[in-house]
């Protein structure tokens, strides 16, 4: 903003310097001969009266010269401007007019009424562009570094702009975004800690007894073969108890630790293909990898837009990662009533056994050990395809591993 401030007032500076700089040229080309053309009527007459005489001057051609007066008692009563000129021993008096004058004080000032109105015109598109487009982004400066940072923002109020009134919405619904995200994260930490608090407190008592038992055996206290048999059965009970509790640590970390949100609705396929074109495209040219996309029928599926892009978006990715990268195609299908969408690339690098576990939260294949990933990336594909009543599956065929999704039809 201080840069356009700048930028404001070197205009302002530049258009006072024009209107001086044209105001002073225009006014001293009134002192110049070429600023007063009828000397050069003038002149011509002195010349013609000079060569034939008084009588034969004609005027019918004269703009500026209005009257001669040959030298008489009444020589210098004149109510125009004149001047004198002696010709031949005689003074000779020619009345003019400066009506072409007047003419140029109007265009003087028509000129400068036009250059006023662009002035004004340039001055409110500066005003315009700094109100509609600048103070948006004025408004935005501090909320990428705060939200850096890990604080919290004030949200950003509604602007209506046709500009950039969708671009702050967008950062808003990122900043809001991100604030959850944060919310819930902290949730999950607390949750964990107090899961694991509680379940080491419940595991403490049976543990404890099993101790107590075990001591006791080992200093032989219980003596009868029954007794002996009934501590056994205690302990055994204890162990089991123990074991339901490790089960509910193990059940806990495999649930959904993600907190995938999906708002159901309605999309059409070409949406969402339109926008996997548009990034991959590009993306897949610059590496080299064929990329080809089959032919389709429009049709309005049931589920989340963002989701589903987010999905697709997530196997392309699995596809350029532990492919071959020669080549990445996308068939669409219809069977059963719901939609197909296949994503098939060349260069199958898991075997058959590996391939029912990769869906699983955090497992990763063989293929995987010099690749950077979380194993998480099917996992979410399948628990957002799941939330929007769909399904998704792998198969290996011919040397090439397919992704497919099954979207319902609206």
């Amino acid at each position: 903003m201080k840069a356009f401030n700048k930028i404001f007032a070197a205009v302002i500076a530049m258009i006072i310097l024009i209107f001086a700089v044209f105001n002073l040229l225009f006014a001293s080309s009134d002192n110049t001969d070429s600023g007063r053309p009828y000397r050069v009527e003038i002149n011509r007459l002195v010349f013609e009266i000079e060569q034939s005489g008084f009588d034969s001057v004609d005027m019918s051609g004269c703009e500026y010269v209005t009257h001669i007066e040959k030298y008489s008692d009444k020589f210098y009563d004149s109510d125009s401007d004149y001047t004198i000129r002696e010709i031949n021993g005689v003074l000779y008096r020619f009345d003019y007019t400066t009506y072409m004058e007047s003419d140029k004080s109007s265009v003087m000032l028509m000129v400068n009424i036009i250059l006023g109105i662009l002035s004004a015109m340039i001055i409110g598109v500066l005003i315009f562009i700094r109100i509609k487009i600048l103070l948006p982004f004025e408004n935005l400066t501090n909320v990428p570094y705060e939200l850096s940072k890990g604080n919290l923002t004030c949200p950003i109020k509604e602007n209506k702009s046709r500009f950039f009134g969708r671009f702050i919405w967008g950062v808003d619904l990122l900043r809001e975004n991100m604030e959850q995200q944060k919310q819930r994260e902290l949730d999950l930490q607390r949750d964990k800690k107090m899961l694991l608090l509680s379940l080491s407190h419940d595991i403490k008592t049976p543990l404890s007894a099993i101790k107590l038992y075990s001591k006791a055996l080992s200093k032989g206290l219980y003596d009868g073969r029954e007794k002996q048999i009934e501590i056994a059965e205690s302990i055994n009970t204890k162990a089991d108890e123990i074991e339901s509790y490790v089960l509910q640590i193990i059940t806990a970390s495999r649930e959904d630790f993600l907190s995938l949100e999906v708002e159901m609705g309605e999309f059409y396929l070409s949406e969402l293909i339109s926008k996997i074109k548009l990034y991959y495209t590009e993306k897949l040219r610059l590496i080299r990898t064929d990329f080809f996309v089959g032919s389709y029928m429009d049709r309005l599926l049931k589920g989340d837009l963002d989701r589903s892009v987010e999905v697709l978006q997530n196997v392309m990715e699995n596809a350029i990662k532990y492919g071959d990268g020669k080549s990445i195609d996308i068939q669409i299908s219809e069977e059963d009533g719901c939609l197909l969408i296949t994503v098939r690339n060349s260069g199958c690098t898991i075997s058959e056994n590996e391939l029912p576990h990769i869906f699983e939260s955090f497992w990763r294949g063989e293929n995987a050990e010099n690749e950077k990933g979380s194993g998480l990336g099917l996992y979410i594909c399948r628990q957002l395809m799941h939330k929007m009543n769909g399904e998704i599956f792998a198969e290996i065929k011919d040397g090439f591993i397919s992704v497919s999704m099954v979207f319902s039809k609206a």
